[in-house]
C-alpha cells in the first residue's frame, strides 16, 4: 500500500472514531437532560401531593371522655373500683393467709401428700391473682367502662364519621404523634360541633373550626340591560 493510501485509511479511521465519540457524547447529554427532567417532575409531583395531603388529629377515647355524660360513667367506675374490686382484692388476701395457715397445720399433722398438694395448688392460684392484681383490675375497669360508655362511643363514632365524610382527610394522627407547628387540623373541634358540646381547653375548646376555602362566586351575567338615557 502506498503512503497516500495509508494516510487516507488512517484519516478515515480517525473520522469514524471522532464521529462515534461525538455521537456518544450527544446521546449521554440527551440522557442526562432527560434524567434531570424526570427527577424534577418527580420532586414537583411529590411537593404538590404533600401540599394537597390533608392531616387531622383525633382520639375517640379522649372525645368520649369530653362528653358531659361521661361524668356519670366516671363516677360509676370509681364506685366499681372502690366497692367491687377492692372487696375482691381483700378476699384474695385473707384467702391466701387462710390457705397458707391451713397448709402449715396440715403439713405439721403429717396429712397425706394428696391433701397437701391440693392445698398448695389452691394457695398458688390465689397468690397469682394477688401478684397480677394491678393488671387484672385494670382489665376489669376497661371492660366495665366499655359497657357503661358504649352509648357515648356510638354517638362519637357517628359524629366522627360525618366529619370524615365532609372534611376528606388523608390521614388521622393521634395526639402527641406529630411536631408542634405541623399543618394538622384539630378534628376534635369539628366532632364537638357535630355533637353540639363544649370542648375542654386541652382539646381545643374556645377555638373556631377552620372552614375550607370556597371559590369566589362569579358575577352574574345576562341580567337586565340598563335603560337608555333620555335626550
Amino acid at each position: 500500500m502506498t503512503f497516500l493510501g495509508k494516510w487516507v485509511l488512517n484519516n478515515n479511521r480517525i473520522n469514524i472514531f471522532t464521529t462515534i465519540h461525538t455521537n456518544k457524547k450527544q446521546v449521554m447529554k440527551k440522557l442526562l437532560v432527560t434524567l434531570v427532567a424526570v427527577v424534577g417532575m418527580v420532586f414537583a409531583t411529590n411537593a404538590v401531593q404533600a401540599q394537597q395531603t390533608k392531616y387531622g388529629v383525633f382520639d375517640i377515647d379522649l372525645m368520649v371522655q369530653a362528653m358531659p355524660k361521661y361524668r356519670a360513667v366516671d363516677s360509676a367506675l370509681q364506685i366499681y373500683e372502690r366497692d367491687s374490686l377492692q372487696s375482691e382484692y381483700d378476699f384474695y388476701q385473707s384467702e391466701f393467709k387462710r390457705l397458707d395457715s391451713t397448709y402449715k397445720a396440715d403439713s405439721a399433722a403429717k396429712k397425706p401428700k394428696s391433701v397437701l398438694d391440693q392445698m398448695i395448688n389452691q394457695r398458688q392460684q390465689v397468690g397469682i391473682n394477688l401478684v397480677y392484681w394491678q393488671q387484672i383490675s385494670q382489665n376489669r375497669v376497661e371492660q366495665k367502662k366499655g359497657i357503661l360508655a358504649q352509648p357515648l362511643f356510638e354517638q362519637v363514632a357517628t359524629a366522627y364519621k360525618k366529619v370524615l365524610d365532609a372534611r376528606k382527610y388523608d390521614l388521622i394522627l393521634k395526639p402527641n404523634t406529630f411536631e408542634l407547628g405541623s399543618k394538622v387540623e384539630n378534628v376534635f373541634i369539628y366532632v364537638a360541633k357535630e355533637l353540639k358540646i363544649q370542648l375542654p381547653a386541652e382539646l381545643g375548646g374556645g377555638q373556631e373550626p377552620v372552614e375550607d376555602e370556597k371559590p369566589a362566586a362569579k358575577p352574574a351575567t345576562g341580567g337586565a340591560k340598563p335603560a337608555p338615557k333620555k335626550n
